[in-house]
């Protein structure tokens, strides 16, 4: 397996109880659901406007565009067997511009919140950078959002004390994991 090989056999990973897989046109409503339950205080261009846009239709176009790099990319979470979407885990590129350092980001529909599948999926993707050779990954997240920040911890992500000042959404806080 390599960081080029981005298709959907290489890039699916599976856990105890979940399966980690390529997004879908049809994942479109679970993510239009995901941004509709965003924090208020997370920035507007991430979160549903008035008018609920991002409509699910520009989402799939979205889904079809995207060419998920860093590799394995951001992966829909869905329970081993149900193909129900639970929400994303996964490497997106370094919001510091260190390519060799992706991020690990995740986001889960409230309703699973709080029962482990965060950090299930944190951890196969973890592990998956391992395998393709990373030295190391990051994670940004806002100072506010303790629940992420627990489950960096478990994840053995470690707060560098590098933070971003933002008085309208909160600090953005950088942690970091050694693979």
């Amino acid at each position: 397996m390599n960081r080029d090989d981005t298709s959907s056999e290489a890039a699916a990973i599976e856990t105890e109880r979940l399966l980690l897989r390529q997004w879908r046109p049809g994942d479109a409503a679970l993510h239009h659901q995901l941004w509709s339950e965003r924090d208020p205080r997370v920035p507007a261009h991430r979160r549903l406007n008035q008018s609920g846009h991002p409509s699910i239709a520009e989402m799939e176009i979205w889904i079809l565009s995207d060419d998920q790099v860093p590799a394995p990319g951001l992966l829909v979470v869905q329970r081993r067997g149900s193909g129900t979407g639970l929400g994303y885990c996964g490497l997106i590129e370094n919001s510091t511009g260190n390519t060799e350092e992706p991020e690990l980001a995740f986001e889960f529909l409230q309703e699973f919140w709080n029962r482990g599948y965060a950090t299930e999926s944190g951890a196969a993707v973890i592990d998956r950078a391992r395998t393709l050779g990373y030295p190391g990954l990051a994670s940004t997240v806002r100072a506010w959002n303790t629940a992420s920040l627990r489950v960096l911890e478990k994840l053995g992500f470690v707060n560098t004390g590098v933070h971003e000042h933002d008085e309208m959404h909160g600090d953005s806080l950088l942690l970091r994991k050694s693979l």
